[in-house]
């Protein structure tokens, strides 16, 4: 983690360090910078959600950019999963995506791709923030070599065209009662449109962003809207996105909410049936719970784990050939068709399976018993309280006393002063004193 960049792109509050025009403008001129290749016209597509400060921060990027003569195609609001796969239908040089994912509208972020559609590898962000630190008005392109900027026409089209071409041609959602709520964000025209035109019946919330109402109270991270929703209208499922729809949370027909640990297991179990499993197993991070775990073995498939975040699931991936993998969190990735998480496709392959069996969504995504799992945050001031003897010695301690059947995760988190602990067990009691134990070190560290 960088000054500017932390797991997932630059992120902050709106106008407030580093998520100023200024930044912005200069983000766009170092990436710009270092994907100009040569004397051809180079390309960038910028996409947003709905938040306020997108106004803002999208003209001082195109600004930065087309100072360093790339062309700059604006996409307005679309999911990012949409930036990702239009930079490569577009042969762009570069993908920008202006969202702060579930955070709420105070804050934004800037997400880059490079041109295969897949986020930008740690040595490139490294390189870009040592060029911010520089005085870039030396590497300002000609005045006749300036690049131009224009909206590009038909975006949510050619998304929903996209998402669509993931099922097979003769699956249809005719007679489906679907609730999407699309968090006042990226998707919120594009995800109900596209399972209209699949055949289900639609009912939408969180379809009325004003730049203020963005992941509040709705969306993926506050599902109680949904769930009250599909009660209401006897809806078979309930679909919810997040603010840039890169992830998804399923709520079935009886109201209960699905992870994204559930729906990994709906998807690797239907896609080993069907002799599609690129490797014998997917990727996942240390959150997932033991229980996934435990079933994948079942089908003697296996759970490889990551470092926390999507990037980390992505690179594993890509590096050892696997085709499913995601976070607990409803990031789901799905390598035949996305190269980063895609909310919408994510729910598609569910509905898919839901459609193929027959079978009501309570029985179709409730594959195992999750383990009963605790998380709890400690705040810290200062130091390394991970390094501190005594909490090394509560972390080995826990560990002896789960043996095999438990796990411990502690990390500091990416973007607080926090030090997430995480443990998981068969004995819902020992999981709590684990956790309380290790808690206490990590205060006593930080005294």
């Amino acid at each position: 983690m960088g000054k500017y960049f932390g797991t997932d792109g630059i992120r902050g509050h709106a106008n407030r360090f580093p998520m100023t025009a200024e930044i912005a403008m200069k983000v766009g001129m170092a990436t710009g910078k270092i994907f100009r290749r040569g004397d051809f016209r180079h390309r960038v597509v910028i996409g947003k959600d709905t938040r306020l400060s997108g106004y803002m921060l999208e003209p001082a990027l195109t600004a930065g950019f087309t100072a360093m003569g790339m062309d700059v195609f604006l996409l307005g609001p679309v999911p990012t999963p949409g930036v990702a796969m239009l930079t490569r239908s577009l042969r762009a040089d570069l993908g920008v995506m202006i969202s702060a994912s579930h955070n709420p509208y105070q804050d934004n972020g800037i997400k880059l791709f490079g041109p295969d559609g897949y986020k930008l590898s740690d040595q490139i962000e490294a390189e870009i923030e040592e060029l911010l630190e520089t005085d870039m008005n030396q590497y300002l392109t000609r005045p006749d070599r300036l690049g131009r900027a224009k909206r590009i026409e038909g975006v949510h089209d050619r998304y929903i065209e996209f998402a669509k071409r993931t099922l097979p041609r003769s699956l249809s959602l005719d007679g489906l009662r679907v609730v999407i709520d699309c968090a006042n964000g990226a998707a919120y025209r594009v995800a109900p449109d596209a399972l209209w035109e699949l055949g289900a019946e639609v009912i939408k919330i969180g379809v009325e962003p004003d730049g203020f109402n963005i992941n509040d109270n709705c969306g993926s991270t506050s599902v109680g809207t949904l769930v009250s929703k599909v009660r209401e209208v006897r809806a078979d499922i309930g679909i919810a996105l997040d603010g840039d729809a890169d992830r998804v949370i399923i709520v079935d027909e009886k109201g209960k909410v699905v992870d994204g640990d559930q729906l990994m297991a709906v998807v690797a179990e239907r896609w080993s049936k069907d002799n599609r499993l690129t490797a014998p197993g997917i990727v996942a991070t240390v959150m997932s719970n033991l229980g996934l775990e435990r079933f994948l073995n079942g089908m003697k498939l296996s759970l490889v784990r990551t470092k926390v975040g999507d990037r980390h699931v992505v690179e594993h991936m890509r590096a050892h050939n696997y085709n499913v993998g995601g976070e607990q969190s409803g990031h789901l990735v799905l390598s035949d068709y996305c190269t980063t998480g895609d909310g919408l496709i994510s729910a598609l392959q569910i509905l898919a399976v839901v459609a193929k069996l027959g079978k009501p969504v309570s029985e179709v995504c409730n594959r195992f018993e999750p383990v009963p799992q605790l998380l709890k945050n400690v705040r810290f001031s200062e130091g390394e309280p991970l390094e501190a003897e005594n909490v090394k010695k509560a972390i080995e301690a826990g560990e002896k006393k789960f043996g095999e059947n438990g796990r411990i995760v502690i990390r500091a988190s990416g973007t607080e002063p926090l030090i997430r602990v995480m443990a998981e067990g068969d004995s819902p009691d020992m999981v709590r004193d684990v956790v309380d134990d290790i808690c206490e070190e990590v205060r006593k560290a930080t005294l």
